[in-house]
Parts: C-alpha cells; structure tokens; sequence
C-alpha cells in the first residue's frame, strides 16, 4: 500500500458549534463579557479558579479593566511553601527524580481553614462593587456568584517548567524539569483536577488560558454542549512530538513537522491525561485539556463496562517511537500490578505492545524477553555493574532480539524485559500509566542535557518475569494474530494482546468498507496503512469523519456502530483497540 507524507493533520480542529457568539478572544473582550454577567447587581463575588501552571500574573492584568472594589488571592491563604514541601516530602521520594507516590490528598489540605474564614468575612464586609477572588483554590474561598475556571493543557505546564516555571507554592527552585514534573503528577494536578471535576459542571465560564498572551473564553453551557457532542462522534486530539536521545526521523519526515535542529522520538497522539482538544466556536478555537472530556462524558465516551471498571479514566493509550535512523530504546521493565499497587499508589499497571508501522532495512528488531537459561543473579549482576559505569551491559548475552517488519505485532505484558531498536517506527498501545517505566540499561549514554538518565536497576530486576524465555516469548508474544472475520468486503484479524492484559486490539482490512461492531466499550484507532479512510456512521448519529495515515482518533462508545470506509477502492487497515469484556 501506499501512503503519501503531508495527510497528518497537526493541529485538528472539531466543530461543536456554528456560531462564536459565546466565545471571547483577548482580555478586552474577556473583561467585557464578565462585566456583563455582573450587572445588574450591586455586589458580585466574581471568582476565578486558576489551575496550577496558569498565568495569574497574566490574569490579573487582564481583568484590572472590571476595577475590583477588593481582590482577594486565594494563594495567599496556602500554606507557605516550605510547609507544602515538607508536607510533600516523603509521598515525592525526594531520592528518585523520577517516581513518587499517587497523592490522597485534596487542595483543601494545603489551606489554612482560619485564613479562609478571615477571607469569606472580608468578602461578606464589602457592600456594593465586584469582589474578585483569584488564584488555586479560589473555589474554596467562594463559589463565586460569577464563576470563571482558568485552565491550561498539561504540555504547556511542561513546556514552561522547561523555560524556568517553577511547581505551585514550592520554596524548591529551578528543580530539574522531571522532578517538577513528578510534582505535577503526582500531586498538584491530582488536587487541582478534583476541583475541576465539579467546577466543570457549574462555571458559568471556561477561560482558556494556554496560549500566553491569547486567551480565549467560552460561556459554560457552551462549552458543555460542546464537550456532550464531542462524546458522541470520532475525534482527534491536538498530537505534541519531543526530540529523544534515541529519536529518529520518520514522523519528520512523514508528518512534515518543523525542523527543530534535532530528531523527533516520542509522538503523543491518543493520550486524553496529556494531549488537549481544540473545539471549534463557528471559527473561534477553545483549547482544552482532553481529559476534561472524560470527567464531563465519562458514560458516553468510555461505555458502561469501561466507566464501571475504570471510573473517570481513560484507560488506553497510543503513542508513538521513532528510532527509524536512531538508536534503541533503554532496556526497561514496567511494574507488575502488585507492585505498582504497593509502592505507588496506583491501581493497574501498564501493560503494552509494540505495532510495527515501519522499518529500515533488514535489521530492524526488538528487545523482548530473557533467553532462555539465563542466570538470574549474574545478569543483576552485570546490570548493576553496568549502572556503577564498571562495564556495558552485554544484552546480547541475556535478552532475545527478534526481528521485526512492517505490521508485526508485539505483545509486552508487565513484567517482561523490552526495548524497540534501532530503525523501527513503533505504534505503542497501552495502559495508561505511562510514567512507570524501570529504565535498567541505557547503553552507555547520557541524555540531551548531556546528563545521565535515571536508572532503576533494583526496582527493575523486582519485576522480571523470568519464565518468559526465548520460546515463551515466541509462542505468546510475537504475532499472535487470529481471524475473527472475513468476508468479500473486510478481513479482520485480533492481534492481542496477552490474556494478562485488559487492552483487545484488531485490525481491519478492507478496499471497500468495514462494519466495527461494538463492544460497550470506546475504541481507540489508527490507520496503519493507507492514505485516508472514512468512519461513516450506522445510523447517522455522527458526520463522516476522516482519518489520515498514522492519525489516531478516538471513537466514544455512544458513537454508536460504524463503517470504515476506503472512498477510492484503494486498500486500507486500521488498527483498533479496546477494552476487553
């Protein structure tokens, strides 16, 4: 099949609405339209709650134009910072700069109960004029008679911890980026998301604040409608690509992306904790994160059976590695559900597989597995050895390398030793707690800062499954494909994964069209070979929806059955995944 470069959509865009009448771009018209919804009244507590990572500085400058009677900042009545670090200290396990612990805690935590009650006095001492009332945890202040929620996309907070932000109310400074991200992870946006759960349903606007200097509103019940349709037809969310030690040029070249003096390694396309959605206002965009769509639609994005299993999560995820050029992965394990369980808080782990999208050559292969006969306890060894910087871990000695071609299959259940070599394109499908990767060799090199990456040789070796030997490994995990159906329209085939995973995925053939039934679950696609295809619905409930080579989208289970659809007879495959019954 052929696949021509230029297809993949950067920046897709969904249309929930035909008018921009309820949207304000830049603070003129953002002030404007709030001052609108405070009229009328002789006092009126306007409160914006800021998620952590948002401008505040920025914010306040803004809405200076409402000329407050009173402002009062909700971060003022936190805990000062260096209580919040010490509070933190031994859920952030201040010895690893990579992992932590899945708080419990909630924003109220952090705040002085007195100071908020000093606050809710002032605010009730003013008599006439608009009390703004700003910053994290403006909500628990005041619910706000006007009610505004400023939010930004998780990339963007990491994008500004790379330019110097620092975390929310910390007294640490300039921390190295992965260390503010374990912060965010693990704490700041666990609090800050439990607030947005509820305020999604009862702001009366959703201020975008992304883009620095652009930022965008949308009216509340806009925005819901907007997020109740999207829940009910295919998406795409807006992808992000980032260079790697490891990264090659493929998506560069395939996807057109920007030249950025370097390589492009990790594609996150199909991932709603990280990537954001653009909603469409008759031409007016609203930048969200897309996993504000799970906590808003969660029965009708996710089905019955996922929500039941998974609440408000979404629990499949795909993104992309490119090595095509490059150099291999780190050898890594993730955690076995017991474990995560243990240590991090966490309720499943991540289970994944390797598709193979493309290849270089004839010595394209994969890191999977022990070989069989290993001695244990020598290998720990010479990891170790290897991390101290005494020697290079021999691999080759310990771990079976498989080739691999174009639309293989690897299944890589948690606990099995894996990483994607050189000059391979993988689509990687998996869970979704993606942080939890035990990197135990990484081929001698240092990162892109020059700095050694982290190693978690003992938390690695805990994890190995050493029965999965070289003919476990190729009886159970390398293409183990299946027909479920075939007739003179479409071929399609299951191609895992493991029975120790919860993720099912198929792949669907066709030159003419594909019924997809349902399965109470959300479906998760990508087209691995073909220019384009439609997904046409059964019923009519969605307009025909186009996806691209390489592009994921998302299918939400509310979407109904649907067709996918090869408009010019050319030969198309998907790959799609979902929850397994």
């Amino acid at each position: 099949m052929n696949q021509e470069t230029g297809g993949y959509v950067l920046f897709p865009k969904t249309k929930v609405e035909n008018t921009s009448e309820a949207v304000s771009q830049g603070f003129a018209e953002i002030s404007s339209r709030l001052s609108q919804a405070c009229a009328g009244k002789s006092k009126v507590v306007l409160t914006v709650e800021c998620y952590p990572g948002v401008d505040q500085q920025e914010l306040l400058e803004g809405l200076q134009s409402l000329h407050p009677a009173k402002i009062l900042h909700s971060d003022d009545l936190a805990f000062e910072p260096e209580k919040i670090d010490d509070l933190l200290e031994k859920d952030m396990m201040p010895n690893d700069p990579v992992f932590g612990i899945m708080t419990v805690r909630r924003m109220e935590d952090y705040f002085y109960p007195e100071k908020i009650e000093a606050a809710q006095k002032e605010i009730a001492e003013v008599s006439q004029g608009l009390v703004l009332v700003y910053g994290v945890g403006a909500s628990l202040v005041h619910p706000g008679d006007v009610q505004v929620l400023a939010d930004i996309t998780r990339w963007e907070i990491q994008l500004r911890y790379r330019r110097g932000m620092d975390n929310w109310r910390t007294a640490k400074k300039d921390l190295p980026k992965l260390k503010k991200y374990k912060r965010g992870f693990f704490a700041e946006w666990r609090w800050a998301d439990k607030i947005k759960e509820t305020m999604l349903f009862s702001m009366d606007f959703y201020l975008d604040m992304t883009t620095e200097g652009k930022p965008a509103m949308v009216e509340g019940d806009a925005y819901r409608k907007g997020l109740q349709k999207l829940s009910g037809q295919p998406f795409r969310m807006v992808p992000y690509f980032d260079p790697g030690v490891w990264g090659g040029n493929w998506m560069k070249t395939h996807f057109n992306l920007p030249e950025n003096g370097s390589n492009y390694a990790w594609s996150f396309d199909g991932v709603p904790e990280e990537n954001s959605l653009l909603l469409d206002f008759g031409g007016k965009c609203i930048e969200t994160p897309a996993l504000n769509l799970v906590y808003a639609q969660p029965h009708r994005l996710l089905g019955e059976k996922v929500h039941a299993r998974f609440g408000k999560e979404f629990p499949i995820r795909f993104d992309m590695l490119d090595t095509i050029n490059g150099q291999n992965l780190s050898l890594q394990v993730h955690p076995l559900t017991e474990y995560i369980q243990e240590h991090f808080n966490m309720r499943y782990t991540q289970d994944e597989s390797y598709y193979i999208l493309d290849t270089k050559g004839d010595d394209s292969s994969v890191w999977l597995g022990v070989k069989t006969g290993v001695d244990r306890e020598a290998m720990a060894d010479d990891l170790r050895a290897a991390q101290r910087g005494e020697k290079a871990f021999p691999a080759e000695k310990y771990v079976n390398q498989i080739p691999v071609k174009k639309h293989d299959h690897v299944l890589i259940p948690a606990g099995t030793v894996h990483c994607s070599g050189a000059n391979t394109m993988v689509l990687e499908i998996s869970a979704t707690p993606y942080i939890f990767t035990f990197k135990m060799w990484d081929w001698g090199r240092v990162d892109l800062d020059g700095k050694p990456r982290p190693i978690h040789v003992d938390r690695g070796v805990a994890n190995i499954q050493w029965g999965r030997d070289t003919e476990w490994v190729q009886e159970n995990l390398v293409d183990a494909v299946t027909v479920v159906h075939e007739d003179e329209n479409c071929l399609i085939e299951r191609t895992g994964l493991h029975q120790r995973e919860f993720i099912d995925t198929f792949r669907v053939h066709t030159q003419t069209e594909a019924l997809i039934h349902r399965n109470d679950s959300v479906h998760v696609m990508n087209l691995v070979d073909g220019r384009e295809a439609k997904l046409v619905s059964i019923d009519g409930s969605f307009e025909p929806f186009t996806i691209h080579y390489a592009e994921t989208c998302i299918i939400p289970q509310a979407a109904g059955e649907y067709k996918i659809v090869s408009e010019d007879g050319s030969p198309v495959m998907a790959i799609i995944a979902t929850v397994r019954g």
